[in-house]
């Protein structure tokens, strides 16, 4: 009798959690409060940076954090307020903001990266998604020349400590690569190869096709109200509908964990990070390539079927209303740099909140509580870049088998 699982939460983790167990012969029920693939994954900027080793917890990033606070037009936003666990989370993240432990979060992240990339290839191969593939590479584009200089230093680093290089163009020869930057707007710009770009909504259905037909259940608007246990184990999810019976439940709820802290029996040090996005079809003069704007974290997607500018990073807690600041504020950048910065009109205004851990490393380990159940959560920006790595570590974790990588940088004890 196959293993049957109760996967929560149907953004790109529990997607890629569900993929991996049933293509591992468990059955597989996947829940979700929302619709599958909505959540913070359906309005990202649909990047699959394989390039983006770097936690947020760089040096320097505390002198910026304390200068963005109150600032709604800033790349960082903090909303001044009383919130305690944000407030030890930042102490945390201004702990790590030196070199140390960011190459040491760097040294976790790498494996599950080069583990995503091979398995996205052999996911595209074994059953290709309609999802816009495009392996174009990045385009990391700094305005200023002091920008540049700094990012020679982190990528000579990230050369000798990684293996991952960029290809460097200066002004010069900046606009050959991508005519449709404004001349003047860049003193230049570091290109990744093996980066690749997607729909990350049409991504999500044209994966579900394949859960589907791989004997998937999956049931919208079914969001989890508890863990049923006995004898120390999970035995069942408990709905708004319904009980579902389960040998093992993974948990991949993304910036909603913490609100399970208890049911799980530790404390998940995630908080929401809000990004948001904004839609249009294509401009005429439509960049070519995936475009970083980095001193000011706005990201261009030139996607087949439209045209997206995404990014910032505002924690508000859970804060549901569109900040139209933060919005605008994407705009105004891609207009200091593009030709034509933006569609004829816009087809939707978007955000969601991205799961962050202080370190920028991801949670993948059992819960205290309960051996049978498995929490994958603290992706921050990059969770559909690591989605397929995710989701073959949960399965061989959930099935007690040799895990194809070292599950111990992404365990809870690092806290």
């Amino acid at each position: 009798m196959s293993r049957r699982v109760v996967v929560i939460g149907a953004g790109a983790i529990g997607t890629g959690c569900a993929h991996y167990l049933a293509k591992s012969g468990c059955e597989v029920v996947l829940i979700d409060s929302d619709a599958q693939g909505k959540g913070a994954t359906s309005g990202n900027c649909g990047n699959l940076v394989y390039s983006h080793l770097l936690p947020l917890s760089e040096p320097g990033a505390v002198t910026r954090a304390l200068k963005a606070i109150g600032r709604g037009d800033s790349p960082l936003y903090i909303k001044p307020r009383f919130d305690p666990a944000l407030w030890r989370w930042l102490l945390q993240f201004a702990l790590q903001c030196n070199e140390e432990s960011m190459l040491r979060s760097s040294r976790a992240l790498q494996p599950i990266m080069v583990s995503s990339a091979k398995l996205y290839d052999d996911l595209m191969a074994e059953s290709p998604l309609d999802c816009e593939w495009e392996q174009n590479g990045s385009l990391y584009v700094y305005e200023t020349e002091k920008g540049m200089e700094e990012y020679a230093e982190m990528d000579q680093l990230l050369a000798n400590e990684f293996g991952l290089s960029a290809t460097r163009y200066d002004a010069n020869v900046l606009l050959e690569l991508e005519p449709k930057l404004l001349p003047g707007s860049a003193a230049g710009g570091w290109v990744y190869d093996d980066d690749v770009q997607v729909r990350p909504e049409k991504l999500m259905s044209s994966w579900r096709e394949v859960l589907e037909a791989q004997g998937v259940t999956i049931r919208e608007h079914c969001g989890a109200k508890g863990i049923l246990r006995e004898n120390g184990v999970a035995c069942a999810v408990r709905t708004e509908g319904e009980d579902i019976k389960a040998d093992s439940v993974v948990v991949a709820t993304g910036a909603w964990t913490p609100l399970l802290n208890k049911e799980l029996g530790c404390r998940v040090p995630v908080q929401p990070g809000k990004g948001y996005s904004i839609t249009m079809p294509r401009p005429e003069q439509c960049p070519k390539n995936l475009l970083l704007f980095m001193e000011d974290s706005v990201v261009v997607t030139p996607m087949q079927s439209g045209y997206r500018l995404g990014s910032t990073m505002e924690f508000s807690g859970y804060d549901p209303t569109l900040n139209r600041r933060r919005l605008d504020r994407l705009m105004h950048v891609a207009a200091k740099y593009l030709v034509e910065p933006h569609g004829p009109s816009i087809t939707e205004e978007w955000f969601g909140w991205r799961p962050m851990t202080y370190d920028g490393v991801p949670i993948i380990d059992q819960s205290p509580a309960m051996r049978n159940v498995v929490i994958a959560t603290g992706h921050n920006m990059i969770g559909l870049t690591l989605a397929t790595g995710t989701g073959k570590l949960v399965a061989e974790m959930v099935l007690g088998e040799e895990p194809h990588l070292d599950p111990t940088p992404y365990s809870l004890s690092r806290f």
